[in-house]
């Protein structure tokens, strides 16, 4: 994956506030080759202001995702408005978690080059995933990153894994029993699994088909040596009770639900709107 890169120094806090009225707004943004979505929050009321999701009809490469990007910031009115943070979210299958006891700054691409397809100009960055002593190293979209430095300054920027990892890891509440969490985007699902407070594993994959999606979920909890008879399957995101993708899950798991994380459940009670992207939401 080329994609150049002029600002890809160390991630830092944005500074940019240039209307002391908006100071407490903030900025998250979601970059795929599949789509895209961002979310404005009043962190004042902890509310959403505004927030948007676009699919793409097939996979862009970065500089067509560039200019998506351009006319959506633009036509929903992001550009002209001031931000106190803006993080951008890169979400993609070029990563790969490394425990901290083993993690070498000078070695980031060999972290990579044996389950990612990368080239020798690609820039690769990392998350500390500081609490649980993983690091994520990933390589992010750096025309994408070079596009919101020219609009609003430094920026923090992470992994998608990163968030739902943290996210999740921070609010695990259910004792030492496994608990396989699966987040459902169009054609991309995301597992994790976690007990006792500790990360037990995370991948990502594109499916497109149901058999696909039950194919990845199944071979998941066999390698991790699970019972589908007992572990507890939590789906959420773009997934519903009774549709094609719950409905083959059921039949292969018996615990099995569709959850609403806590970081999204006060927002779609208080939103019409009840797709909230819960990675978008779960950057602030």
């Amino acid at each position: 994956m080329v994609t150049g890169h002029r600002y890809m120094t160390k991630k830092q806090e944005n500074n940019n506030v240039q209307n002391s009225s908006l100071s407490y707004t903030k900025l998250s943004i979601q970059i795929s080759l599949n789509g895209l979505s961002f979310c404005v929050l009043d962190s004042i009321n902890n509310t959403i202001i505004k927030q948007e999701s676009v699919l793409f009809d097939e996979e862009k490469i970065p500089f067509q995702v560039q200019k998506k990007l351009e006319e959506l910031l633009k036509n929903n009115g992001i550009t002209q408005m001031s931000f106190s943070d803006v993080t951008v979210i890169h979400n993609n299958m070029l990563f790969s978690l490394v425990p901290k006891a083993l993690f070498n700054k000078k070695e980031l691409a060999n972290y990579l080059k044996y389950n990612a397809k990368i080239l020798a100009n690609d820039h690769i960055d990392f998350d500390e995933i500081t609490a649980y002593d993983i690091v994520n190293v990933y390589v992010p979209f750096v025309n994408i990153n070079n596009y919101i430095y020219d609009l609003f300054g430094e920026f923090e920027y992470k992994h998608n894994g990163t968030i739902l990892i943290e996210t999740l890891l921070n609010n695990f509440n259910s004792g030492k029993e496994p608990i396989c969490y699966v987040h459902v985007l169009e054609n991309q699902l995301d597992i994790t699994v976690i007990a006792n407070k500790k990360l037990l594993f995370f991948n990502s994959f594109n499916f497109q088909t149901k058999e696909d999606f039950i194919y990845y979920l199944l071979f998941t909890i066999e390698q991790l040596k699970l019972d589908t008879e007992t572990i507890k399957v939590r789906l959420f995101g773009s997934i519903e009770e009774e549709d094609n993708l719950y409905n083959i899950c059921y039949k292969y798991i018996r615990n099995i639900d569709v959850y609403i994380p806590s970081k999204l459940s006060n927002h779609i009670k208080n939103n019409s709107d009840n797709t909230i992207d819960f990675t978008t939401i779960s950057a602030f």
